[in-house]
């Protein structure tokens, strides 16, 4: 532990701290510190650091030594500036106890209030008051939050007493309790404490105080807070601070209030007071809802249509004086508010500032007016917003105002909102959105050759399958809601219907699946659609003036290609031509390519192909008009376009003249160990050069059927692993392209280029680039092949990795920038050590995550390239990550 002073005192002038110690003092000390030093009214106080909870941590709850001296020297402090004592028994001093961490975790651990009152100093407050009733209440409130967080006693007990006592006296309201009936209730509490705890309610205030300090440290660990840091990403090595402030009564009379307001409105941002306030209450009583909050300003009031006076009616300075605090704070802040407020007999006190949660779009306004109001520049403006964040804004969204019924949860795969009648083959998801209805596909999980299912369908829903499952991925690159792994669901094929729990969906039922939050509801629920003008698009317009890298977008067919160029991509970086050929006429001609015994069956299926590939292409040129677009010849294993067991071929085997065992024979013949380092990719030029050279011969043809602007074509070839290779492959597409030249009169402008996917290409990197214009590295099968795992079987224990921190993050979400990542930035500089202008990018699920993105431009990657609706958080997430290094330069 550091020399560090332990205890830094705050309010009245005694400010030890400030707004720049969250990391010591935690978010709330060095605020209240900073707020003293704005000569605001904080009631004063001082704070534990965060070291001492460290401390407390490793040594087995122990505090440090010096510990004990430095607070006691600081409780005195604090009674003398109140004029009062600790313990005092005729004019004392009571205290709040709360935690305070770096980063806000609101409500995750906990406070105890009205700290230092007994059986002697109750009494004290009371006369020195002149509210017996008030005092006992306070007493009361104290006993009841003490024994439940410092003594383990369970909240219910000390309600089930207030229950008991009401009803013996036939009393229904909390108002109507006078002191001798507190008096009668703390009584009852003294011997149920002593009877659940196995000791007594201690009166010593300073045995209070150490309770107290002890049981807000050991919150830290409670398992709320824990889940909380989980899902926000904090570290749980931190800790937190403990403040101890002199206790201020917004229940002390009629002229007395508590509240919390925002000084912005927390849901859109809009700038107006957001809150609420209770007459004669403590702050606790306005969060747990036994009494109706009221509304802070008379415009809210009347918005709700509301009758009891608002703030600004019923205390009219106070209001006014708040509201330059209010502006106070946000001048020096330079952000939104979340205020904690009391009045004590018609004197405001401010007890907390924090940066205000906000939903996304608030945040989206609020950095933008702020920017435009002075307070911020434009690169703060686009520090500030969360770059996967704004994936809320880009898909449908389910209306907040319609109540719905939500029939089970799985993982959110994939964002948006849809609704549909449920269907379990992709044939009738296909065949029914065919005829114009909202379908949602229902299955165990999802195989390639449901592409054309998932196509078609408004959202997918499986019982099986993580956020990296073959449905996550796809769902996130069609754009498509998806909710996976609601292991819940319980799916017969057979008899076309789910069962979640005693509840049974059959084929029609209408649902609505929720791929922002994993809820899958019952029936339609209505959605908002995604607006990108306004704030939206003057943040995107700053964030593109500060980017470095290029955001291309990983698309195939046009409407992705239209949607991609609508939220900003400058391009096409990976073209999956396998996902052209799942539709259910196009499979049945390239098994017949795989499948045939002779080449006559297997020309006529690739003539057949061509020209629905040529129409493909010419489609996506003609919306990239001017811009570049990426096209990798196919590449999947072969096994994702061959019938299943159990599928009928007969069709298929009479197409190719053959009998279905011959088909079967053939099919076998052809099965593989470990597909995915099989038969695939730049193998199958190899094998059957024909493939490609028809996907070539379309691809040339496409470019002279658009009459606009051509693109900037770029054809990439797949899973190349030796410079040999690519120097055969580059032949195949240059012959090709010779042949349509002299055909045509009008030869193709094209430049060639290779997927790095595999480690020996990343080390062959400069042997490589002496025959490429540009390299993409598809780090989905680059993380495959170097950490030794599979995305589609990993998702069953990487969790497990995780939790227990042996990764840092599932390396198919985030690159692994110490392995992965290495061979990344090694073949890089290989590359530009034989060729200065060769382009470099990245695609594939990483290219729309921002951690990967900071990765690819701190390593000089000219590009990344990601699923559209991932190209607004790419062109955000890349413009951070500029300003980051720019900062750090």
């Amino acid at each position: 532990m550091s020399d560090n002073k332990l205890v830094y005192a705050f309010g009245n002038g005694f400010e030890d701290g400030n707004a720049g110690m969250a990391e010591l003092l935690g978010g709330k000390g060095a605020n209240l510190a900073e707020m003293g030093r704005l000569g605001l009214p904080v009631p004063p106080g001082f704070t534990l650091t965060t070291e001492i909870c460290q401390y407390f941590n490793a040594h087995d709850e122990q505090f440090p030594d010096r510990l004990e001296a430095e607070v006691t020297a600081a409780i005195q402090q604090v009674a003398k500036q109140q004029g009062k004592g600790f313990g005092d028994e005729a004019n004392p001093l009571l205290v709040s106890v709360r935690s305070g961490s770096r980063a806000s975790m609101p409500g995750m651990m906990d406070t105890v209030l009205n700290l230092g009152l007994n059986d002697v100093t109750v009494e004290a407050l009371a006369n020195a008051t002149g509210d017996e009733r008030f005092a006992w209440d306070s007493y009361r409130r104290f006993m009841q939050m003490y024994g439940d967080v410092v003594m383990g006693v369970d909240h219910d007990c000390f309600e089930e007493i207030i229950d008991d006592y009401k009803y013996g006296n036939a009393l229904t309201e909390g108002a109507a309790l006078e002191a001798d009936d507190w008096k009668e209730i703390c009584q009852s509490y003294r011997k149920m404490i002593q009877d659940e705890a196995g000791q007594a309610f201690p009166q010593d205030p300073y045995e209070q105080l150490w309770g107290a300090v002890r049981a807000v440290f050991k919150s830290w660990n409670n398992q709320r807070a824990i889940t909380y840091r989980r899902l926000q990403g904090i570290s749980d090595d931190w800790g937190t601070a403990v403040n101890i402030q002199a206790m201020v009564f917004g229940n002390l009379g009629e002229t007395s209030a508590t509240g919390v307001a925002f000084t912005r409105n927390p849901s859109n941002g809009e700038k107006e007071i957001y809150g609420e306030y209770l007459i004669n209450a403590q702050g606790e009583d306005v969060v747990a809802g036994l009494r109706t909050p009221l509304y802070l300003s008379k415009q809210a009031r009347e918005k709700a249509g509301f009758q009891d006076l608002s703030l600004e009616e019923e205390m009219p300075d106070t209001y006014a004086e708040l509201l330059s605090v209010f502006e106070t704070l946000e001048g020096h802040f330079r952000d939104m508010q979340d205020v904690e407020f009391t009045v004590e007999q018609g004197k405001l006190f401010i007890l907390q500032t924090r940066n205000g949660k906000r939903t996304v779009k608030a945040g989206l306004k609020i950095a933008v007016d702020f920017q435009t109001e002075g307070l911020i520049s434009s690169d703060e403006a686009v520090m500030r917003i969360d770059p996967v964040a704004l994936e809320q804004l880009l898909h449908p969204t389910l209306d907040p105002r319609v109540q719905t019924e939500e029939i089970t949860r799985g993982l959110p795969a994939s964002p948006g909102a849809a609704s549909g009648s449920v269907v379990f083959t992709p044939d009738l998801a296909e065949a029914k959105a065919a005829q114009g209805e909202n379908v949602i596909l229902l299955r165990m999980e999802t195989s390639p050759e449901d592409i054309h299912g998932m196509y078609a369908a408004k959202a997918i829903l499986t019982s099986r399958g993580g956020m990296t499952s073959h449905a996550a991925v796809v769902a996130r690159g069609l754009g498509r809601p998806c909710v996976s792994g609601a292991s819940a669901v319980r799916i017969d094929y057979e008899a076309k219907q789910a069962t979640i729990g005693k509840m049974v969906l059959k084929e029609g039922d209408v649902i609505t699946v929720d791929g922002t939050t994993g809820r899958v509801l019952l029936g339609e629920a209505p959605t908002i659609e995604a607006e990108l003008t306004g704030d939206f698009a003057a943040l995107m317009g700053w964030a593109d003036e500060h980017r470095e890298m290029a955001v291309r977008t990983n698309a195939e067919t046009p409407s992705d290609a239209a949607r991609a160029r609508r939220f900003g991509a400058e391009g096409i970086g990976l073209c999956r031509t396998e996902h052209m050929f799942f539709d259910a006429r196009r499979i049945f001609d390239m098994r017949q390519v795989i499948l045939a015994a002779d080449k006559q069956h297997r020309q006529a299926a690739l003539d057949r192909l061509e020209p629905e590939q040529r129409k493909d292409f010419a489609e996506v040129f003609d919306i990239m008009a001017g811009l570049p677009v990426t096209i990798r010849l196919l590449d999947p294993p072969l096994h994702e376009f061959l019938p299943r067991a159990g599928d009928d071929i007969s069709a298929l085997a009479e197409a190719m003249d053959m009998s279905d065992e011959q088909l079967r024979a053939r099919i076998e013949g052809l099965e593989e160990s470990n597909p995915m380092l099989g038969h695939r990719g730049s193998r199958l030029a190899v094998t059957a050069p024909d493939v490609y050279e028809m996907q070539l011969r379309a691809i040339f043809g496409a470019m002279q059927d658009v009459t606009g602007t051509p693109v900037e074509l770029e054809i990439m070839f797949p899973l190349v692993m030796d410079e040999a290779e690519l120097v055969y492959l580059n032949q195949l597409a240059d012959t090709v392209a010779a042949q349509i030249g002299e055909k045509t009169g009008q030869a193709p402008v094209y430049k060639l280029g290779s997927m790095i996917e595999v480690p020996r290409a990343a080390l062959l990197a400069d042997k490589l680039a002496a025959h490429s214009t540009f390299f993409s590295f598809g780090t989905n099968d680059l993380t495959q092949t170097t950490m030794g795992l599979s995305r589609d079987d990993a998702g069953s224990f990487l969790s497990r990795y995780t939790d227990k921190k042996l990764l840092a993050a599932d390396p198919f979400v985030s690159l692994d920038e110490i392995g992965v990542g290495a061979l990344v930035e090694l073949a890089t500089q290989k590359a530009r050590s034989r060729r200065d202008d060769v382009k470099l990018g990245i695609c594939g699920e990483h290219g729309g995550d921002p951690q990967t993105i900071d990765f690819c431009n701190r390593i000089g990657l000219d590009y990344v390239s990601c699923s559209p609706y991932r190209v607004p958080i790419a062109r955000l997430a890349a413009a951070q990550a500029a300003l980051r290094c720019k900062n750090t330069t």
